[in-house]
């Protein structure tokens, strides 16, 4: 979905793409750790996808830095990167998966996992899964996006949990403790309102209704309250339901009773960016990267904004992106992608956890934008080193750190594209007519998504 897409990319300060494909290799080049020697000297060719484009030169030099130092820690292995803009292009993705036009290692979002697996577009990585030497440790919920049963597809790389972003300077202004965020939905409604009453232009809580991002945010509320979009079998709308009409409820009021939400609605992605980087809104939902554009593209400030988690959630939505391999890859080359994948993505202190080269290299560190690891001592390491090398305020994500450790994560429903859509009025005739029915409008929706979900299946 192209909020996800962006949130994504804005996570990996990368804007990439998959393509080529190719690579050759008869023996195995896998060793018993990522910095170990290789197990036979026998070459082997892996193309891989994502490398970061010649537009993000200092990644890409870390990319390029850290291909060298794998190949001469295992000679035998040759990777042949594969960069173009951006990594998934949504209108040739299926086509090149289906015409196996693939790289030997792709770049893939979690949502388009499932249907990769099932359409056999993917190569069962089962019998190599012991390469990965930080596997156990990998959060269960994270690593069951490329699993189908006890078989494994694929790898993560990031994946992020949407919460609360909130302007600590407004709290402030406003008489709210920028320490101590809401926990509470009731509780943003009460910052919201004194965030508001500051004056003319002020909004207290912002949120979407246009563009499919409407119906994103209901999805990340709902999922916050405990609800669901979808049954179990993805074959019916579920969130026709006591949490659906408590996300609806909750938004009337503070737009039409309260007033803390601004006159201005229909608002798409880059609005509420803007407005945040404004230094006018108080509070949107949103993971930790959100900071990072605002600073970066909204002319915001790391140190104006804080992260705190989801209002009294025990889930949350998760998105992110990851790597299978061709199906077409040859066991050789299976072996030597993990070692790949664990050199660069999933070692504490290298690759992209190299937070000291982050920093000299001039880049933001202190993000909690990747937890593949959670409480584990690979995670614990990783925000050792992330709090270390901070150039941005970590205390400023602390709530959301905090408030997150004991959050699941959960993706994105079946069809979420038209899903969004569907609730984008929903979102929208609440938040611009009073007199909105909340449960003909939930009502309304849940037939046409059981109707579009009849369709597909």
């Amino acid at each position: 979905m192209k909020p996800r897409n962006l949130a994504i990319l804005l996570t990996a300060g990368l804007a990439l793409a998959a393509a080529g494909c190719g690579g050759s290799g008869n023996t195995p080049g896998a060793g018993s750790s990522p910095a170990g020697p290789a197990a036979a000297d026998a070459p082997v060719t892996i193309s891989v996808g994502c490398q970061p484009p010649k537009s993000n030169p200092k990644e890409r030099a870390q990319w390029d830095a850290d291909v060298a130092a794998f190949q001469k820690l295992h000679p035998n292995i040759t990777i042949e990167s594969k960069d173009a803009f951006p990594c998934i292009v949504p209108e040739t993705f299926q086509a090149k998966l289906a015409g196996g036009e693939m790289e030997d290692l792709f770049y893939v979002y979690y949502t388009d996992v499932r249907k990769i697996i099932a359409s056999g577009q993917a190569a069962d990585i089962t019998p190599y899964a012991s390469t990965l030497t930080t596997l156990k440790d990998m959060r269960p919920d994270v690593i069951s996006v490329f699993k189908e049963g006890e078989k494994l597809y694929g790898v993560p790389r990031t994946n992020y949990g949407t919460g609360l972003v909130y302007n600590r300077k407004l709290f402030t202004q406003a008489g709210l403790d920028p320490d101590a965020p809401p926990k509470t939905w009731a509780e943003v409604q009460a910052a919201a309102k004194k965030i508001a009453a500051l004056g003319p232009g002020y909004v207290g809580y912002g949120e979407y209704s246009a563009g499919n991002t409407g119906g994103w945010h209901f999805t990340s509320s709902l999922y916050g309250r405990g609800g669901d979009m979808v049954t179990p079998d993805g074959k019916k709308a579920a969130f026709n339901s006591p949490e659906g009409k408590a996300v609806l409820e909750n938004l009337k009021q503070m737009r039409w009773t309260d007033d803390s939400m601004g006159t201005k609605q229909l608002l798409r992605w880059e609005d509420l960016m803007r407005m945040m980087g404004s230094g006018r809104l108080g509070m949107m939902i949103g993971a930790p990267d959100v900071v990072q554009a605002v600073n970066n593209d909204f002319k915001g400030k790391f140190e104006d904004y804080g992260v705190t988690s989801l209002p009294e959630a025990t889930y949350s939505l998760s998105g992110g992106d990851g790597y299978m391999f061709n199906p077409k890859a040859t066991p050789e080359q299976i072996k030597a992608g993990l070692l790949w994948l664990e050199y660069r993505f999933l070692t504490p202190g290298q690759g992209q956890f190299d937070y000291e080269r982050a920093k000299n290299d001039g880049l933001p560190v202190g993000l909690p934008a990747t937890d593949l690891y959670g409480a584990t001592a690979p995670g614990q390491k990783i925000n050792e080193l992330r709090t270390q090398f901070a150039t941005v305020p970590v205390d400023h994500f602390k709530p959301y750190v905090d408030g997150t450790a004991n959050v699941q994560f959960k993706l994105e429903p079946p069809k979420a594209q038209e899903i969004y859509a569907i609730l984008d009025t929903a979102m929208s005739a609440v938040l611009t007519r009073q007199d909105a029915n909340i449960d003909q409008l939930l009502s309304d929706a849940e037939k046409k998504v059981d109707t579009m979900l009849a369709r597909s299946s």
